[in-house]
């Protein structure tokens, strides 16, 4: 009697096991289906991974939100490292996710992303990495303004070092081994320019993570010059008032002509430009390429 009572039991318990997969399922099927049936809005809810309040590439995302009319929207304010981690997490799980991004930059070499096309052109066309100088240095520091005069490398370069640092090497670590490898590259740069005997020299930069691998790079190649170097990670404002001041000598991270568009002008006058040391850089709004977006004008929908 006990076998026959026990399978007797297992018959509506299996069975209700049985429903309970198939409603699981069809309740599976139906979240996919909800969610293959939402606007990009709606699968991001309407956010905008943004980075450092102030910074240029912000404030272009919000003259974006503007021109292209995304009323619903907003730009969500954080730093680069907030940026790119929740870009991993997102990505890890194959999950929609737009940021503000910008070449170079080592997610690019890390994920498959591309830029939102912009026909509105609000975030312009290709940007250039200026150096920036206070005025005088060329009179205080002669060797370390010819050499900052003439450094100059490509985007390739650039992620060789940051790469190293995104991976957890350390920053000047990473530029004195990349110095180390690249010595014909660095002889063109400090081509003419004499020995300093340990003057100071102060140099200014952004928290992202190409400015300190070429912030580093410069470090690296004026102590080696015989300049004893200070570096301070500031925000984009207190970097340009630095260099218009005289409390920084110099920045490799001034992005032109739209990011720091603001900056350079209420600064005009006080400061030197020596022009690009890295061309065809870019900023905009990007996502994974598994999300299938092409432009602004589609987070409209």
């Amino acid at each position: 009697m006990k076998k026959k009572w026990m399978s007797t039991l297992m018959i509506p318990v299996l069975a209700l096991g049985l429903a309970a997969c198939s409603s699981d399922k069809a309740g599976s099927n139906e979240d996919k289906t909800e969610k293959g049936n939402q606007s990009v809005g709606e699968s991001v809810d309407y956010k905008i991974i943004g980075i450092d309040p102030g910074a240029g590439i912000m404030k272009a995302t919000e003259a974006a939100v503007k021109e292209y009319e995304l009323n619903d929207w907003d730009v969500v304010e954080g730093s680069g490292a907030a940026m790119t981690a929740t870009l991993k997490k997102a990505y890890a799980k194959k999950e929609p996710i737009i940021i503000t991004g910008w070449t170079p930059h080592w997610k690019f070499s890390k994920f498959d992303l591309k830029y939102l096309e912009d026909p509105k052109g609000v975030y312009g066309g290709e940007e250039n990495i200026n150096t920036i100088a206070r005025l005088g240095l060329a009179e205080d520091h002669p060797s370390a303004y010819k050499f900052l005069n003439q450094f100059h490398w490509t985007a390739d370069e650039m992620a060789d070092v940051m790469v190293k640092i995104t991976d957890g090497e350390d920053p000047e670590k990473a530029a004195k081994a990349w110095v180390e490898a690249n010595a014909d590259k660095v002889a063109k740069w400090t081509e003419g320019v004499e020995k300093a005997n340990g003057e100071k020299i102060t140099l200014g930069y952004v928290a992202w993570d190409s400015e300190i691998a070429s912030t580093n790079v410069i470090a690296t190649v004026l102590s080696d010059l015989g300049y004893k170097v200070t570096l301070r990670q500031i925000e984009a404002g207190p970097l340009w008032a630095g260099v218009a001041d005289g409390s920084l000598d110099a920045s490799v991270a001034a992005w032109l002509p739209v990011t720091h568009a603001d900056y350079y002008e209420k600064f005009d006058g006080k400061f030197e430009d020596l022009g690009p040391n890295m061309e065809g850089t870019k900023i905009g709004l990007v996502v994974p390429s598994y999300m299938e977006i092409d432009s602004i004008e589609d987070l409209k929908k």
